[in-house]
């Protein structure tokens, strides 16, 4: 027992402990929280940083792991493998300008490695399709670079111009980076470019700059420069490409665009210069696509390579230079119309005639008129607004191409159509699904537009403004007129000349056509040849007649006897559909045999008709055609591809060919081979011309 004192005390002691316990318990909730704020700030930093690095590396962290798990492929964007592999156990010697390959044992041989392209690229002629038109020089040394050492430098004074350039450039730096194969390769590839001795790399990122007169680098955000430390992977610090022009500010197309060249290409102190010169943008756009062919992928050096020393002058020999594109039969994708676009620039080819619509389908969605892609697509899916086609436009302006849009009249209108009456205006096309098809029109479905009713006269003219809006200035346009049927007309007219019936509808379309065009009309004005184009009721000082029937009819010296410009697509020749078959039970759907590429490129009417200069000054050009009622994506592009190429290279530079008519010099099939090698590297599926061992052995084969 304790004393009153103590009593005393200990509750005092006690009456200060619960005082003091609360204040206790205080300071250590706010001592936890703050350690825990702390702790909790450390991890979220923490976890920022990491998933910052992870974003910024995805695409090698990625690329890693696929190396890992198969150390002998490369990843390619929107592939499995390399489209061209490395095939380091061969090389190649130049011998009476052909390469022989040789098997190459590194450890047996002190000798370097010599690449199929290189060795390709410096024996022999000069490896650019389609062969320039005079006689061009380079140099028998390259030099190794990378695509981060390439720079552009703009001289015009004409700022559209020099924008219109700009966005060409970075197309060619995209290009080019494929062909190095930077978008596909591990990050352990790309160090491996530098001298082993590099131990600490230093990266910096491209970086974009838009001064005229001002060196530009590649796109921004591009992948690592060559810069290794204070090492430089290559020969070269830079590769300036210097685009000169001071001629026209024209950037809208026409027949009489100037796309001559001149490309220059010099070398001191580690440096390159090319220099393209020309009068207008059109002829800049194509020395940078025959830029893109003097430069190569060397896979013993993974980097590039290119001449020290060259000089090219071109112009084209032909001024409209066609690839004709049916996207009624079947749909096309936006991506898959302007991949074939840039492989026409590649090419240099100028027009991409879009055949838009047809009888099978109406994909176009008008703004006056949406009820004939609503009665007439395929699905909603498979269609194109206005923004799809300008994007097709302005995209192919890029690599010099024009797009000539054409809605087919007054033929091979079919259920698109077929919404007049219940708009209150009439019947706009005649003929529509009737059967036997075979009597009224030349494929199923039947279908031609009324001749003798305003409002459809009204609609083309609606349809004409949008497609000149959409395309831009020209003095180009497509009125149709395929296959016109007086068959099906004779049941409503029988009573009317039915071959001036056609006349009338096509110059009331033409006349539609001015008003589209701010009633100013256009200089030339295409249709389809047929058996009524030789009533010579249209005026041949404005309509060109695209003549796809056999180069040997008749109708190739009676359209040209009768004044007309003619645009040669013959069907024996340049139609790239033929060949497959009969896709029908009846009639004639078949137009054997298969048009090889050695067909298309012997094909020169202009000889065979032998044509006086007159007659020679009324042949515009020539254009290839792939009708796709066999067609679809899938096979687009070896459909196309190397053939359309073929062509390019007749209406570019059209060499002169003193060998019999069925045989191809083999100095062709080594650089269309090559040609199109360069279109599979750009992910293009063109087809292949002969065996692989053909190719690594140029020359055994032919």
């Amino acid at each position: 027992m304790c004393n009153i004192e103590c009593c005393k005390s200990r509750k005092t002691h006690n009456t200060t402990k619960q005082q003091t316990f609360p204040y206790l318990r205080y300071l250590f909730k706010m001592s936890l929280a703050v350690s825990l704020r702390r702790a909790l700030l450390v991890l979220l930093s923490g976890a920022i940083f990491i998933l910052t690095v992870l974003y910024w590396n995805q695409g090698v962290i990625k690329t890693q792991a696929y190396s890992e798990a198969q150390p002998r492929l490369h990843v390619q964007r929107d592939r499995n493998i390399d489209p061209i592999p490395l095939e380091k156990s061969w090389t190649y010697k130049c011998d009476h300008d052909r390469c022989v390959r040789v098997n190459y044992h590194k450890n047996e041989d002190n000798a370097k490695r010599v690449s199929f392209i290189s060795c390709s690229m410096t024996c022999g002629d000069i490896n650019i399709w389609p062969h320039p038109t005079s006689k061009s020089l380079v140099s028998a040394h390259t030099l190794r670079f990378s695509v981060e050492d390439v720079h552009l430098r703009l001289d015009s004074p004409h700022r559209d111009v020099r924008k219109q350039l700009k966005l060409a450039f970075d197309w060619f730096i995209k290009e080019l980076r494929q062909i190095q194969r930077l978008d596909y390769a591990s990050h352990t590839d790309e160090i491996s470019m530098a001298a082993a001795s590099v131990s600490e790399p230093s990266f910096r990122l491209g970086l974009h700059k838009t001064d005229t007169d001002v060196a530009e680098s590649p796109l921004a955000g591009s992948l690592f420069s060559a810069t290794f430390g204070s090492h430089r992977v290559g020969d070269l610090d830079s590769l300036q490409v210097k685009l000169s022009v001071h001629g026209s500010d024209q950037l809208n197309f026409n027949l009489d665009n100037d796309e001559s060249y001149k490309l220059s290409t010099t070398y001191e102190h580690r440096r390159i210069l090319v220099h393209i010169t020309a009068q207008t943008f059109f002829g800049a756009r194509h020395g940078l696509s025959t830029l893109q062919q003097l430069i190569w992928y060397d896979d013993e050096e993974r980097l590039l390579r290119t001449y020290v020393s060259s000089l090219i002058n071109d112009e084209p020999k032909f001024r409209y230079r066609g690839l004709m594109l049916d996207t009624s039969r079947h749909f096309f994708s936006v991506d898959a119309i302007k991949r074939t676009i840039s492989a026409m620039g590649l090419a240099k080819l100028n027009r991409f005639h879009w055949h838009i619509t047809d009888a099978q389908s109406f994909p176009y969605i008008s703004r006056n008129y949406p009820e004939l892609a609503e009665h007439g697509a395929y699905s909603e899916s498979e269609t194109y607004s206005e923004q799809d086609v300008r994007e097709v436009t302005e995209f192919a302006k890029i690599f010099g191409v024009q797009v000539l849009l054409e809605v087919d009249a007054p033929a091979h209108a079919g259920n698109g159509w077929d919404w007049g009456p219940k708009r209150g205006l009439g019947e706009l096309s005649l003929c529509i699904n009737q059967q036997p098809w075979s009597f009224y029109c030349g494929e199923p479905p039947c279908g031609q537009l009324n001749p003798k009713n305003n409002h459809t006269y009204l609609i083309l003219q609606r349809l004409y403004e949008e497609f000149l809006k959409l395309t831009g200035p020209t003095d180009i346009f497509h009125l149709g007129g395929d296959e016109v049927n007086l068959d099906c007309w004779a049941q409503y007219f029988n009573d009317t000349d039915l071959r001036g019936l056609w006349c009338d509808f096509m110059l009331q379309s033409n006349a539609r056509l001015k008003l589209a065009n701010g009633n100013e009309a256009l200089r030339h004005v295409v249709v389809w040849s047929s058996a009524l184009t030789n009533t010579k009721c249209l005026p041949n000082s404005q309509f060109v007649v695209q003549v796809w029937g056999g180069s040997t009819w008749q109708e190739n010296y009676d359209l040209l006897d009768n004044g007309y410009n003619v645009i040669f697509s013959h069907v024996d020749a340049w139609y790239l559909d033929c060949g497959f078959g009969s896709w029908r039970a009846t009639g004639d759907a078949a137009c054997s045999p298969y048009r090889t590429w050695q067909n298309v490129y012997k094909h020169r009417p202009w000889e065979r008709m032998r044509l006086d200069n007159k007659r020679r000054k009324q042949v515009l050009g020539g254009e290839a055609c792939l009708w796709t009622e066999q067609v679809d994506e899938n096979q687009l592009d070896n459909r196309l591809w190397p053939r359309a190429a073929a062509l390019a290279e007749r209406l570019w530079s059209d060499p002169n060919d003193d060998h019999d008519f069925d045989i191809v010099p083999p100095e062709v099939f080594r650089r269309i081979s090559l040609f199109r090698n360069r279109l599979v590297e750009l992910g293009i599926k063109a087809e292949a011309l002969f065996p692989k061992y053909c190719v690594q052995n140029p020359g055994e084969c032919i």
